[in-house]
């Protein structure tokens, strides 16, 4: 084949598509006797496949990311002209987007200063592993390497962001893993009856009171630093319950931990505000974040840090290993700063953080209406337009209905011309929770046409 395309001929690339194509989070055996499922176009909210049906998309992309819908031109145009000028030079010199949206960056980020630029979440995560060890060396004489991490939340694909995953089933075959990564219990007031001693009232002090337990078990002075997502995604779109934020920030600063925020699903804007931690008034040593920072138009991650943290890789010139040692090859792509600067002008310009709390509200009230309604959803969660709705066989004992009547209910919606997602073999047991993200841009409309499906299909799949 040469390359060329009439866009008539879909059945080329359907079949281009099964014999080549290694899909992402998918069992291929299927397509062996169906067709693989071609996205064509986007427009808005909405995307069209290969067979010409429209979808609107409530989980933006797929893996929470198109934050500002599909088809905006300008972003396109401005990765365009910047990529005709320089597309790319190794991030060991500057270019002009890196350092205009690296300063915008900051603006949006009291506290923090630097931005070490990568291309995909999972390795904006090990950006910081390796820092967190480069200090232990330098400042602790090799201790405070542990990393401590989360049950339930995830860091990435890599091997090492795979070491700090605390979803069972997505690490399951993949080891041996690094050592050094200590996992700390969930705080997922939902479920606090899985953790021994829990007690009914102030949860959030005792969740975070845990992670101090863990950290006396192995050592203050052998932890370097605490992961956590702002609010859970994967694992089931967990927000912390009140208390808790100012205790883990409470913890770190006593046992000098430093605190790794991983915004890659939360950040540029999914809760209602820049960043999730910014909804609980968490001061972090590093933010990491990937996915909306160009809503999917280029690829781009930022690592990003305080000057405390970046002084101490300068502080001994002398030393040639003092600096950080690290290479991102696509960090020097010009195209993902391009494409990051017009997104945050669009959302700027779009008021669409205010849209995000307010759709928000609206589909938690439109998801609480159908709890009122199917007695399955056990619980309702999240934060402004990044929600869960837990389904359970009962609500008394809070059983998880089995995986695939969740994913019942997304393919039903999927037949009615709606995306949603749902938890997939992540949590042994418990992938049962339904996932909303659609795009900053949804209207009262779309809200009600994406909960408007999920009425019909839980009406059907459960009866």
């Amino acid at each position: 084949m040469d390359g060329t395309f009439n866009e008539n001929d879909l059945s080329r690339v359907v079949e281009a598509d099964r014999a080549h194509v290694w899909h992402h989070l998918i069992q291929h055996k299927p397509f062996e006797t169906n067709d693989p499922r071609i996205i064509v176009e986007g427009k808005g909210m909405r995307v069209w496949d290969q067979k010409g049906k429209e979808h609107l998309d409530a989980v933006s992309g797929g893996v929470w990311t198109v934050n500002v819908g599909y088809g905006r031109e300008s972003i396109c145009k401005a990765v365009y002209d910047q990529l005709m000028k320089l597309c790319y030079f190794a991030n060991s010199a500057g270019s002009i987007p890196g350092s205009i949206f690296a300063e915008m960056l900051i603006e949006k980020m009291p506290g923090m200063s630097r931005v070490y630029y990568t291309n995909s979440g999972s390795e904006a995560n090990e950006k910081a592993f390796k820092m967190v060890r480069q200090i232990a060396h330098k400042r602790y004489g090799g201790k405070k390497t542990k990393i401590m991490y989360r049950d339930r939340d995830y860091h990435g694909s890599t091997l090492a962001a795979m070491s700090a995953g605390g979803q069972d089933e997505r690490n399951a075959q993949y080891g041996p893993f690094a050592p050094d990564f200590v996992r700390v219990p969930h705080c997922m007031e939902y479920r606090k009856h899985e953790l021994d001693g829990a007690p009914e009232e102030n949860f959030g002090e005792w969740a975070a009171d845990q992670i101090e337990q863990v950290i006396l078990r192995e050592g203050p002075d052998t932890v370097g630093a605490l992961c956590l997502e702002p609010v859970t995604a994967g694992g089931g779109v967990i927000e912390a319950p009140e208390g808790y934020w100012q205790r883990v920030q409470e913890i770190c600063k006593k046992y000098d931990i430093l605190l790794h925020i991983d915004e890659v699903v939360c950040g540029v804007g999914r809760t209602g505000t820049w960043f999730g931690y910014q909804q609980y008034g968490v001061k972090p040593d590093f933010v990491t974040m990937a996915k909306g920072v160009a809503s999917g138009y280029a690829a781009i991650a930022c690592m990003v840090t305080t000057e405390e943290v970046f002084d101490m890789f300068k502080d001994d010139a002398s030393d040639p290993l003092n600096y950080f040692r690290d290479i991102s090859t696509f960090g020097g792509c010009t195209a993902g700063p391009a494409a990051a600067i017009e997104n945050m002008r669009i959302i700027q310009d779009e008021n669409l953080l205010q849209n995000c709390t307010d759709m928000g509200n609206r589909m938690v009230g439109n998801l609480q209406a159908l709890m009122e309604k199917h007695k399955v959803i056990g619980d309702v969660r999240g934060k402004g337009l990044f929600l869960g709705a837990e389904l359970v066989v009962d609500r008394a004992t809070k059983e998880p209905v089995d995986e695939k009547m969740a994913q019942a209910v997304v393919a039903d919606c999927m037949s009615q011309g709606v995306i949603i997602g749902a938890t997939n073999r992540s949590v042994p047991g418990k992938n049962n929770t339904l996932c909303f993200s659609p795009a900053l841009i949804a209207t009262a409309d779309d809200i009600d046409q994406i909960t408007d499906a999920v009425d019909g299909a839980l009406g059907r799949v459960f009866g």
